[in-house]
């Protein structure tokens, strides 16, 4: 057995059993043996095996990322960031996927970069949502990091043949097939109780799926004991579609079909009935989603760059719905989001002080563990799981750390990250990440991101190309 020794951390975030939070200390040992934490505190006199200076460090809790799409995002790099669609809603969502889909070899270099961008921005946890591909299982594996696969299926895809109408190619028995599939991947998760790897029920989106799929996915998710997630109130036009189909929101129908559950998470349900792009006329959503105790992935950078914004966080969690934070498009860098998460949630409010830094890192690791069904990650306390992350006080970003969160969260985010390390095992080594090549990677993914615009015309209902699309932000 080996005991690994933090010794005399400037700083570190601890878990107050007694008070039910996270606090700070000063001047603390935190230890941990194999992959479990067992001390935090001073003068720890005990046995050591390695032994790390504390000097000029704080420690804390690995971060939790419960939405993420690491197999497609990275490929997206220079295009999806000002491509949206007027006619839509502002969004560039359903043009996007219905045009843009990088290969297997691209999907599993883009996983490997994703990885290395969680990795480095203090990310332990993760939920990928992502297609089954062949070689994800030991990419997940090699990462080290602690991965909930969800394989994705549904009963139809999105295709898109004008600007302003998002249709539907519906294919309900290879959506049971793929929906059969998952199950079989997840069912092999996890049977060895120190396994890193675990699984999800992905049925892919609420408007992409019949009532049937969703139903049995749910029973699915309950049955084996693991969490449930899809998109849900993601969209207007999504909103509205819903509301044409079925006459009620999509959070109000997905209550009554009986999704919602405390294993359920919601990808964004930033369309709720209340919001003010929608002008509706009932004010049911929110307090449904409080009721059912399901959970919010909250991912503000894709739906900042829309237009769109979450209103609003400090609300949400005031009436009781938990949220956890998600990194749900390109760079994965988890404390950029949670930095995002903090100031469009004032923004939206109109007001400073409705979302506070501790909501933030609440969602980001205790709140998070809860979305995914976990008491034992998020916390740093004796008996969790060895996650945690070591920041650089004294790199300049950080400077001065008389609140050393805040200097992280709002100035230096990943470039203060040191090292990182998942279930006792080191995984970031001053700055660097041990487990995967994100230099290679990088080069497979330029290569996969030219045969996926090379293909665009191909693709496209009016032959554009990926210059039509999303045209370089300057002239060439």
């Amino acid at each position: 057995m080996s005991i690994t020794c933090i010794r005399n951390c400037d700083w570190a975030i601890i878990w107050d059993r007694e008070l039910n939070r996270h606090r700070y200390v000063q001047s603390v040992d935190v230890v941990f043996s194999e992959n479990q934490i067992t001390h935090t505190g001073a003068h720890y006199t005990g046995p050591v095996d390695k032994e790390i200076s504390g000097s000029g460090l704080m420690a804390m809790p690995g971060l939790i990322n419960i939405h993420s799409h690491p197999s497609l995002e990275p490929s997206y790099k220079g295009i999806r960031e000002e491509h949206g669609v007027p006619e839509m809603y502002m969004s560039g969502l359903y043009e996007r996927c219905a045009t843009l889909m990088p290969d297997q070899e691209g999907q599993k270099a883009c996983t490997e970069v994703a990885y290395c961008e969680m990795l480095l921005s203090g990310v332990t946890s993760i939920a990928d949502l992502s297609f089954d591909y062949p070689g994800w299982k030991e990419l997940a594996e090699r990462s080290g990091l602690r991965v909930w696969m969800a394989p994705w299926f549904s009963s139809s895809s999105w295709y898109v043949d004008n600007r302003h109408e998002v249709k539907f190619n519906w294919d309900e028995a290879a959506g049971w097939e793929a929906f059969e599939k998952s199950l079989a991947l997840i069912d092999t998760l996890g049977e060895d109780p120190t396994s890193k790897l675990s699984g999800m029920v992905y049925p892919a989106q609420i408007d992409t799926c019949k009532e049937d799929l969703l139903k049995a996915s749910i029973a699915a998710a309950t049955e084996r004991g693991i969490t449930f997630t899809t998109h849900a109130a993601q969209s207007v036009m999504e909103f509205n579609i819903m509301v044409q189909r079925h006459g009620k929101t999509p959070i109000q129908w997905a209550d009554e079909i009986g999704i919602l559950k405390p294993n359920s998470i919601i990808g964004h349900a930033i369309f709720i009935d209340e919001h003010s792009w929608l002008h509706w006329a009932t004010r049911k959503d929110l307090e449904i989603l409080v009721k059912s105790k399901a959970s919010v992935a909250h991912c503000p950078t894709p739906f900042a760059r829309y237009g769109h914004v979450l209103e609003d966080f400090g609300r949400y969690k005031r009436a009781g719905v938990n949220l956890g934070i998600g990194t749900d498009t390109t760079p994965h860098n988890m404390i950029e989001e949670m930095r995002w998460a903090a100031i469009l949630g004032r923004v939206a409010a109109e007001d400073m002080f409705s979302v506070t830094t501790e909501d933030i890192f609440n969602a980001a690791t205790v709140d998070g563990a809860a979305a995914l069904l976990r008491n034992d990650i998020g916390r740093l306390a004796p008996g969790m799981k060895a996650d945690l992350i070591l920041v650089d006080l004294t790199n300049p970003n950080m400077r001065p750390a008389r609140d050393p969160l805040r200097s992280l969260i709002y100035a230096a985010a990943d470039r203060a990250v040191r090292d990182v390390f998942v279930d006792g095992t080191q995984v970031v080594a001053d700055g660097k990440v041990l487990t995967m090549d994100i230099e290679g990677a990088c080069h497979r993914v330029e290569s996969a991101q030219k045969r996926m615009m090379e293909k665009v015309p191909s693709i496209d209902y009016a032959k554009r190309t990926i210059g039509d699309l999303a045209p370089l932000s300057l002239l060439s």
